[in-house]
C-alpha cells in the first residue's frame, strides 16, 4: 500500500474529504453536518451518522449560548485539554473543570457522591451561562438532570457523551427527557474526545458564522 504524502497542514482537510466519500451518498443536514464529521473525525467510528441525536434548535441554542461568552464546563480535564482555546477566546468564552480541585473532593466525600455530581453543583453557583460537556462520568448527567428537575441549576446547553457501560446509556436517556438543549452520544459510545470535538465543532461553527455576518 503507497503512503500519500500530506502536508501537516492539509492532514485534517484531506480527513475530512476522506470521510465525505465514504459516506456512501448519505446527505446530512447542513447544521448537524459540521458537528457529525467532526466526532467521526477524531474517533474514526462512522456509527456517529446515526448516534448523535439533537434535540430540537439544538444547534442553534449552543451557538447562541457561546455568543455570550458561555463558560464551557468539561467533567475531565482531558476534554477541557482538547477544546481550542482560541477559539475560546474569539468568543469571549472560558472553560473550566473542577473535577481535580480540593474542594470537590471534599464536597464528595461529605456528600457520599461522586466527584463529578459535585462538580456540577459547583458548576451551578458560578452565576454564569454554563456549557456542561460530559464525557466520561453518567453521574454528572444523572445530576444536571436532578438539577434540572428541581430548577436549581439549568445549563444553557449539555453535550452528553459519556463512555462505557454502568448506567451511562440511561443517563443518556434521562438527558434527552429532560427537556433541556443537548447534543447527546446514545449508547455506550463517547468519550472526552467525543465531548471536546462537539465542543469544537459549535466553535468553528461560530466563527463561521460571525465571518459571515460582519
Amino acid at each position: 500500500m503507497k503512503l500519500e504524502y500530506i502536508l501537516p497542514a492539509d492532514i485534517e482537510r484531506r480527513s475530512f474529504e476522506i470521510i465525505e466519500s465514504e459516506l456512501g451518498g448519505k446527505e446530512l443536514p447542513a447544521e448537524k453536518k459540521p458537528i457529525i464529521l467532526r466526532a467521526i473525525h477524531t474517533t474514526a467510528d462512522f456509527d456517529y451518522l446515526e448516534n448523535l441525536y439533537f434535540s430540537e434548535g439544538a444547534v442553534g441554542k449552543a451557538l447562541e449560548a457561546l455568543s455570550r461568552g458561555a463558560v464551557i464546563v468539561t467533567d475531565t480535564n482531558m476534554a477541557k485539554a482538547g477544546i481550542n482555546k482560541g477559539a475560546l477566546s474569539r468568543h469571549g468564552c472560558s472553560c473550566e473543570c473542577f473535577m481535580a480541585d480540593s474542594d470537590i473532593a471534599e464536597a464528595a466525600k461529605r456528600k457520599g457522591s461522586t466527584r463529578a455530581a459535585a462538580s456540577v453543583d459547583k458548576a451551578a453557583e458560578l452565576g454564569k451561562p454554563v456549557i456542561y460537556a460530559v464525557g466520561n462520568a453518567p453521574t454528572a448527567l444523572v445530576r444536571i438532570c436532578e438539577h434540572i428537575r428541581q430548577g436549581s441549576f439549568v445549563p444553557e446547553f449539555v453535550i452528553g457523551a459519556p463512555v462505557g457501560f454502568v448506567n451511562v446509556v440511561q443517563s443518556k436517556e434521562m438527558l434527552i427527557a429532560s427537556g433541556v438543549p443537548c447534543i447527546t452520544a446514545r449508547g455506550r459510545k463517547g468519550g472526552s474526545n467525543v465531548a471536546a470535538a462537539i465542543c469544537n465543532a459549535l466553535l468553528y461553527m461560530l466563527d463561521e458564522q460571525n465571518k459571515f455576518t460582519k
